[in-house]
């Protein structure tokens, strides 16, 4: 199985912690160069600097742009800022922080706007920017990692149901305008998964069910045949296949990655 990176180069969104941090070591690992995208320039500069102990070769082979994922406009600035010293990115990994837990209901139009923005627009000019040099070189991936909400809502999480929905659409919709060119579209979906995210969904349901974190963490473990809450790594394990050339067959599709707690087929 083909799963060599080496020659590519990879844009990594969020990836100063948690999935995207961990999709940066998969990738680099891989053999890609990676290009560092997040709103915090230490916490970036410190990912790329272990890269290179991670099997990624050297850490000059990796790159660090700055952007706030709220800001539309600066988060393209920063991909064609990256495109423009680096050259052509093959691969791009959209990922960034959910919106804030809450009922559907009680959300703002506001909210709804910015959570759109954030997950869906940002996707749009990082696609646009990119794109033409995947298409130049016969090989693109793009990864959205977005959430099992996809296929199932979860309690208590409105927009981002909403919203992760409708990256889902675009992207499936990408799938098919790209696939001609040798450029795969697909969403990966995380369960519960040991990140800051999970720890403040926990604390959340804990405020307000007045229960203890343990009490929420036993309830949704409970609902996960695998018996335990995934682990980043695992994400990105999936996520790197994705990205390989052994891949490329795989288009258009919504993967759980969720120890089972998903019904259905």
């Amino acid at each position: 199985m083909n799963l060599s990176l080496v020659g590519k180069r990879a844009l990594v969104c969020g990836s100063s912690a948690g999935i995207g941090r961990a999709c940066a070591v998969e990738l680099a690992a891989l053999g890609a160069s990676v290009t560092l995208m997040a709103r915090d320039a230490a916490k970036l500069a410190a990912v790329r600097d272990s890269l290179a102990g991670a099997g990624g070769g050297a850490a000059g082979d990796h790159a660090v742009v700055v952007a706030d994922f709220q800001r539309v406009d600066e988060v393209q600035s920063a991909a064609k800022r990256a495109i423009e010293s680096h050259g052509p990115h093959h691969i791009v990994i959209h990922n960034t922080g959910g919106p804030a837990a809450g009922p559907a209901l009680d959300a703002s139009v506001e909210q709804y706007a910015q959570a759109f923005a954030m997950h869906l627009l940002t996707g749009q000019v990082l696609v646009q920017a990119a794109v033409p040099g995947m298409k130049s070189a016969g090989y693109g991936r793009v990864v959205n990692i977005i959430s099992t909400s996809v296929k199932q809502p979860i309690p208590g999480l409105g927009v981002s149901n909403a919203v992760r929905g409708a990256v889902a659409q675009w992207a499936k919709t990408l799938a098919s305008e790209l696939g001609p060119f040798g450029i795969t579209v697909n969403n990966v979906l995380p369960g519960y998964t040991r990140t800051e995210r999970l720890t403040s969904l926990v604390r959340g349901r804990a405020t307000k069910g007045n229960l203890s974190e343990a009490d929420v963490e036993r309830d949704l473990l409970s609902s996960i045949p695998a018996g335990r809450f995934g682990e980043a790594e695992e994400i990105a394990s999936a996520v790197a296949f994705l990205c390989s050339p052994a891949a490329g067959y795989v288009n258009g599709i919504n993967l759980p990655v969720d120890g089972g707690r998903l019904g259905g087929l």
